[in-house]
């Protein structure tokens, strides 16, 4: 007995000492605003510094002015667009490649969008769509505990004038996130003010400010390590 308590005591410790090798993921997505992010700028260094660079994997893949119904599976619309889910899927496929052969300890999920759909009145129905995407993702990587940082829609519309339900995408999306057990979302109402990339004036833009895009990455990744060190 003697001798195999030390046994059993190195076993123990073993087991809840964290591995060496394994990574963070990160998965960017969503629309225009996601897209103009650039990793690199921000979020990158700022995870990389958090848990060191050879430590966490980014993959971000976005592409401006597009539905959720691109990413949802199962999207269902009082009028009748149909699904399609080809981003979700090409996404997935970008994640699968980057992640083939490492021991991931954990996976956060970033997604900005829902302009498109508070332009095409899909409010209702972007709760229950969202929520699908979340769950998409949990069963295709194997990964109940999923975190997800969620910006929230900008001060852009708030008269709803050009886009009828933009308030209502800000308030579900809030509320849906604040229900999350491990959600997170990010207030981006001050960033689409200032120079732009291209060097023109913009004033409660669609779009963001280049410094905006900047503090946008750095706001996700605060959000995402405080999710990561969650209990």
């Amino acid at each position: 007995m003697q001798r195999i308590l030390p046994f059993i005591i190195l076993c123990f410790i073993s087991a809840n000492l964290p591995a060496e090798n394994t990574k963070h993921l990160f998965i960017l997505s969503g629309q225009s605003n996601m897209a103009g992010l650039k990793p690199e700028e921000s979020f990158t260094p700022a995870v990389a510094k958090e848990f060191g660079k050879e430590k966490v994997i980014v993959i971000k893949d976005a592409v401006g002015g597009q539905p959720i119904r691109r990413w949802d599976k199962k999207w269902k619309s009082a009028n009748g667009d149909p699904a399609n889910a080809d981003l979700y899927d090409r996404l997935l496929k970008k994640v699968q490649i980057a992640i083939k052969g490492q021991k991931v300890a954990s996976v956060t999920f970033l997604w900005m969008q829902g302009e498109r759909d508070a332009r095409e009145k899909n409010g209702p129905v972007y709760a229950a769509s969202l929520t699908r995407v979340f769950d998409q993702l949990k069963a295709d990587l194997g990964r109940e505990n999923l975190n997800v940082v969620v910006g929230r829609l900008s001060d852009f519309d708030l008269e709803n004038k050009r886009y009828p339900h933009w308030t209502m995408l800000r308030e579900i999306q809030v509320k849906l996130i604040e229900a999350h057990p491990r959600g997170a979302w990010v207030n981006t109402d001050d960033l689409n003010d200032g120079l732009n990339r291209k060097g023109k004036q913009i004033k409660n833009d669609l779009h963001y400010s280049a410094e905006g895009y900047i503090i946008f990455g750095q706001r996700l990744a605060d959000k995402a390590i405080a999710l990561i060190k969650k209990p």
